[in-house]
């Protein structure tokens, strides 16, 4: 099998890289070791940047998006009972987010991609990338219980952190930044509308709590937990009385209850793999980094790694000049760069750390008050919010 791009994963990522490939005529091949319901089931992000939601809508693929998300002109930051909403398109010149779950984008691209696109190639395991400095790399992958080649032109590791195209990067030119935090997020489903129409971001002396939501019928919700902390130790009760206290505040505002459908803990890291390329092989996504979720970044940096080689590729194609392709790894790297610093701030703002003193907790509530006092601190936590441009 040959194509231009290979694409290892169809996740967001690497389905969205093969919709922009297919729009500017650009064959691929895209390998997925799971199958479509796996795939189309995967509870990730649901925060797009206004960047991600253009970009999907350039692609074609936002029309259910625009129907069915949730646009916000804003979040709600609560500390010390206290409420700050912050509202975006006033201090971003009318940027927004919209809440979409990283499910629905997946179908609604995948949909695309079986009806119009390449080859998409569920239950088909990348083993290897081989000869990834060479101008003919190969993905050696298992369909159907044999064996195969596909020979590219490029690949693009959409993989994620266990996948395989970063190991073909020989460790001998890399370089890995990296933070692990001493907590994680217990985060639950429940069949309950959301208790407020914007995400609240709650900072508390027991631990952060975050308010989301998936559509107007299903609430998303986390608690701050100790790292290592099984999800089925805490009982529904347990999870909404703790809920409620975190978000307590000092006026008539009130948490619904709903059933709750399912529970997750999610460990908190930042993880940076340099350089995000190598060769003809290009990583995007949690394959080259990953951001703890207190920003909303995660899907939104793979975005812009996809747009970001799509720009490249075209401009080599045109030009015949390699300089966009040859400096994908720097171009990525500063935005990925933003947004690990942003969220890295949003972590340590909100969330309380075990050893915490007295001056920390001050430390903490100076700089929200900071936040809710200064049109200059607002700005900054607006704009990293909506979105670093691409490219």
């Amino acid at each position: 099998m040959r194509t231009t791009v290979g694409i290892i994963g169809a996740g967001p990522a690497g389905l969205l890289l093969a919709r922009l490939l297919h729009n500017a005529g650009i064959d691929s091949v895209v390998l997925e070791s799971r199958d479509r319901d796996y795939v189309e089931r995967r509870q990730r992000a649901g925060i797009l940047e206004q960047g991600t939601a253009d970009v999907l809508r350039a692609a074609g693929a936002g029309a259910r998006m625009d129907r069915e998300g949730l646009r916000h002109d804003g979040i709600e930051l609560r500390f010390d009972r206290r409420r700050h909403r912050v509202d975006f398109p006033a201090l971003t010149g009318g940027r927004s987010v919209m809440v979409y779950a990283q499910t629905e984008v997946c179908k609604d691209l995948i949909a695309l991609q079986l009806r119009e696109g390449g080859p998409l190639l569920f239950e088909a395991e990348a083993l290897a990338v081989e000869d990834a400095g060479t101008d003919a790399p190969r993905v050696r992958f298992r369909h159907q219980g044999r064996e195969d080649v596909l020979e590219c032109a490029y690949v693009v590791g959409c993989d994620g952190f266990w996948g395989v195209a970063r190991q073909a990067i020989p460790a001998a030119l890399t370089q890995v930044f990296e933070r692990t935090y001493p907590f994680g997020w217990l985060g639950i489903l429940a069949d309950v509308p959301p208790s407020h129409d914007e995400l609240v971001y709650a900072r508390h002396d027991r631990g952060f709590a975050l308010l989301s939501m998936r559509s107007p019928s299903v609430s998303r919700l986390y608690l701050q937990v100790p790292d290592g902390t099984d999800a089925g130790a805490w009982s529904d009760e347990e999870i909404w009385d703790e809920l409620e206290r975190r978000f307590e505040t000092d006026d008539d505002w009130r948490l619904e209850r709903g059933p709750i459908t399912q529970k997750s803990v999610t460990p908190m890291r930042s993880y940076v793999h340099e350089p995000m390329r190598h060769g003809r092989l290009f990583l995007a996504g949690d394959a080259a980094h990953i951001v703890p979720p207190t920003g909303a970044k995660g899907l939104n940096l793979a975005v812009g790694d996809v747009v970001t080689f799509v720009r490249a590729l075209i401009h080599q194609q045109e030009t015949g000049s390699p300089e966009l392709l040859d400096a994908y790894s720097r171009t990525c790297l500063r935005r990925v760069w933003q947004a690990e610093r942003f969220s890295y701030d949003m972590t340590t703002l909100l969330h309380r750390t075990p050893d915490a003193s007295p001056f920390d907790d001050r430390l903490q509530l100076a700089r929200l008050e900071r936040i809710a006092s200064s049109r200059a601190a607002e700005t900054d936590l607006a704009e990293g919010y909506t979105g670093f441009p691409f490219g």
